[in-house]
C-alpha cells in the first residue's frame, strides 16, 4: 500500500467527449476521493463556430473555435470535479473523408508512435490504476476516436505499468431506447436509409458482452451541466432538450468493456477499480 491515491485516466478525442461518454464516471469517482486525469488529444477546431458556423463555411475559424472550446472544456472539468487537464493539441480531424483528415498537424495523420510516447509520458507521470478510452472503431468509427484508441494502446505497451483498461460501449438495449428518444425528441427526424440503419445497428455490443455497468445516475445533473457547458456545440447535445429528469433517466449507467485486467476481478462488475479497492 502507498499513500498515492487511486487514479482514473480517461483519454478522448475531443472536447465534449469527456462528458458524454465518460462524465459520469469521472463524477462519482472524483466525488469517492479518486484522482481524475484526462487527456484530451485535439483542439475541437473541426467544431461549430459562433452562431453556428460550419467548418468550410464562410467565417468558420478554426483557432477561435478552438480557443473558444478550450474555455469550455474546462467549464466542463470544473463541473466534473476532474482533477487534472492534459491537452495534447493536435488539430481536430473532422469527420471521415473531409480533406480536414489530411491537413498537416491532424491528429489522424499523426504517427500513432509520435502520439503514444507523448501518452506514454503522462501515464508514467499520472501511474493511472484505470485507463479509458475508445474502442478499436473509435465507437462509430470517427478517424480521431479511433486514433485515440491506437496511441492509448501503443502507449500501454511502451510503459511497464499494468492499469485496468476500458473502452467505452453501449449496450444494444440502451442504442435502442437512444433511437427511440431521439425520434421523440426530433420529431421530423427522418428515417434512415437501409444502409445507414444497418450501420447503426452495429454500434455497441450485446448486452451479454458488457463486461462493466457503473451506476451514476448520483452524477447524472452534473454530466448534464457538463454536456451543457459545450454551448458552442449544443446543436449536436439532443440529450439537452429532454431535461435533466429524463437525462437522468436514459443516461444513469456507464458501460464499458474490459479489455485488461491484473487483478482477477470478476466480470460482470458494476465498479472500474473492482479488485483495486
Amino acid at each position: 500500500m502507498t499513500d498515492r491515491p487511486l487514479t482514473l485516466m480517461a483519454v478522448h478525442a475531443h472536447p465534449d467527449d469527456e462528458a458524454t461518454g465518460t462524465g459520469g464516471v469521472l463524477a462519482r469517482y472524483a466525488a469517492e476521493g479518486i484522482r481524475t486525469v484526462l487527456v484530451t488529444c485535439t483542439d475541437g477546431g473541426c467544431g461549430d463556430g459562433t452562431a453556428g458556423t460550419k467548418p468550410g463555411d464562410p467565417g468558420h475559424d478554426p483557432a477561435a473555435v478552438a480557443s473558444m472550446r478550450r474555455r469550455e472544456l474546462e467549464a466542463s472539468c470544473d463541473v466534473l470535479k476532474i482533477s487534472d487537464l492534459e491537452m495534447l493539441d493536435y488539430a481536430d480531424s473532422g469527420m471521415m473523408g473531409w480533406p480536414s483528415n489530411d491537413a498537416p498537424g491532424a491528429f489522424w495523420r499523426t504517427p500513432v508512435e509520435e502520439g503514444a510516447a507523448r501518452l506514454a509520458e503522462l501515464i508514467g507521470h499520472y501511474r493511472p490504476d484505470v485507463v479509458v478510452t475508445y474502442d478499436e472503431n473509435g465507437f462509430y468509427g470517427h478517424p480521431d476516436h479511433i486514433q485515440a484508441n491506437r496511441i492509448t494502446m501503443a502507449a500501454l505497451e511502451m510503459t511497464a505499468l499494468t492499469p485496468k483498461v476500458y473502452w467505452t460501449t453501449m449496450p444494444r438495449s440502451m442504442m435502442q431506447r437512444f433511437g427511440e428518444t431521439m425520434r421523440e425528441f426530433q420529431g421530423d427526424m427522418p428515417e434512415p436509409d437501409p444502409a445507414e440503419a444497418a450501420a447503426l445497428a452495429e454500434i455497441g455490443l450485446p448486452d451479454d458482452e458488457i463486461t462493466t455497468w457503473v451506476d451514476t445516475a448520483a452524477f447524472s445533473d452534473q454530466k448534464f451541466d457538463a454536456l451543457a457547458a459545450h454551448a458552442s456545440q449544443g446543436e449536436n447535445i439532443f440529450f439537452l432538450r429532454m431535461g435533466k429528469e429524463r437525462f437522468g433517466e436514459l443516461m444513469g449507467t456507464e458501460t464499458f468493456v474490459r479489455v485488461k485486467d491484473s487483478t482477477g476481478a470478476a466480470v460482470p462488475e458494476n465498479d472500474l477499480f473492482a479488485g483495486l479497492r
